[in-house]
């Protein structure tokens, strides 16, 4: 089983701005400061591209992991896609979508997720939810950051 959700998220930012820092390695990891996200491993630094790596460790529900995410898809400024190769999920795809509305931006994210451990119902009332803030908490940051 699989759960999904998707957050949209609307600004004023050009979608070409708001791309480039969405690959941003190092806005990802200041925006997910609380939990004490670093890249340990692959790109650790500066801009992820088109099939590169980069392996992230951080605490989250008090415990420690290490999740390795891979580009497998990117079309700028419109689309691109990370994976998990290796981490904690069963699986883990996060599509990220740019569109314009006007003069607004419209970033659009696609979680699905797969857990090894817990099933549907964890995943849809516990780690979807969770997740879906650390996205919110993401999404806002950038937006503050790349005005």
């Amino acid at each position: 089983m699989t759960s999904a959700f998707t957050l949209v998220t609307r600004c004023e930012i050009p979608r070409e701005a708001l791309f480039d820092a969405s690959l941003s390695i190092d806005a990802h990891r200041e925006s997910m400061a609380a939990s004490g996200e670093q890249a340990v491993a692959g790109v650790t630094s500066g801009t992820i591209g088109l099939d590169e790596t980069v392996t992230w460790r951080a605490r989250h529900f008090g415990i420690w992991f290490t999740m390795t995410s891979k580009v497998t898809a990117l079309d700028r400024p419109a689309r691109f896609v990370d994976e998990q190769v290796r981490g904690p999920f069963r699986s883990f795809h996060h599509e990220h979508r740019f569109e314009r509305d006007g003069e607004t931006t419209v970033m659009t994210d696609t979680v699905t997720i797969g857990s090894p451990v817990f099933g549907a119902l964890a995943e849809r009332l516990i780690l979807a939810p969770y997740l879906r803030r650390l996205i919110r908490e993401r999404n806002d940051y950038l937006v503050a950051t790349a005005a």
